[in-house]
């Protein structure tokens, strides 16, 4: 009777498993086993929810402000070099001024108390040497207006002059090579600076013959030279200054500014010798 109950269960079991391997499977725990690409849209699919929100205002600072902080000291930058010289201001150990605009030649007059020193600009070689004091008023001659003086030839290829020097250094002497720096001369009023405060005639010009001395007494503005190497870049040259211009004009161009020497009018007789005043004598 058991074993007849058992039969029965496992023809039943049997029919079961018959019917549902035919049948849709019905998906897990309630989900649909349709695929997604085939179910309908709903509603919340249908349209993107707008959110909207109120940015509140932010009331402005009222908090004292903040000063900043000190920064350190300036750094001292060294200026750029724009040559392979250095020069170095002519005038050396004393206080000094000079102009800075063209009066008549191209030079400037740097004033200074007598026997201050007159340096090398540059190193270089010395050209020309005037120990004696050679200019007098009456004849007033062009080649001897800067009295006592120096030139030397730059290694940078320019002429220096330094004019109405009360002394020439010792040892100083055409074809002395001398360094940056190193002195030539002393500063004074010989020439026709006599009757003026004590200065050194500075010009700046190139290598010419001895004959030729308007070009030594100057060819190129000096004075924006001056002011670097006093204060500023002492690498700043007044080669290709100089050069361009010696190309322009040649190396020997004529004199145009004070050239000519005064005449002086030998008397045609001897001057009759003067009488004296009377001297009144009161006897009492």
């Amino acid at each position: 009777m058991l074993s007849g109950q058992i039969g029965r269960l496992a023809a039943a079991a049997g029919a079961v498993l018959l019917t549902g391997a035919c049948a849709q499977a019905p998906g897990v725990a309630g989900v649909s086993a349709q695929s997604p690409e085939s179910a309908p849209p709903t509603q919340a699919t249908q349209a993107t929810p707008v959110v909207t929100a109120t940015i509140p205002k932010v009331a402005p600072s009222r908090q004292a402000p903040v000063a900043p902080p000190k920064g350190d000291a300036p750094v001292k930058v060294p200026p750029p070099k724009l040559s392979k010289h250095t020069y170095t201001f002519p005038v050396q150990g004393c206080r000094v001024s000079y102009q800075r605009k063209l009066l008549t030649l191209p030079k400037t007059t740097i004033w200074a108390a007598r026997g201050c020193a007159f340096v090398a600009p540059v190193s270089g070689v010395v050209d020309e040497v005037n120990t004696r004091n050679r200019w007098v008023p009456t004849t007033d001659a062009g080649a001897h207006r800067e009295g006592r003086f120096v030139t030397i030839i730059g290694d940078d290829g320019v002429r220096y002059l330094g004019g109405h020097l009360d002394a020439v250094a010792d040892g100083i002497r055409p074809g002395v090579r001398v360094g940056t720096g190193q002195l030539l001369g002393r500063v004074g009023s010989s020439g026709n600076a006599r009757d003026t405060g004590t200065n050194l005639y500075f010009a700046i010009s190139w290598k010419t013959g001895s004959s030729s001395w308007w070009v030594r007494r100057g060819m190129v503005n000096p004075w924006n030279y001056l002011d670097s190497w006093l204060s500023g870049n002492r690498t700043l040259s007044p080669r290709d200054e100089t050069m361009a211009l010696r190309g322009r004009l040649g190396e020997t161009p004529r004199c145009t500014v004070q050239c000519t020497s005064k005449k002086v009018v030998k008397p045609t007789k001897e001057p009759e010798e003067e009488t004296p005043d009377p001297i009144t004598v009161d006897p009492t």
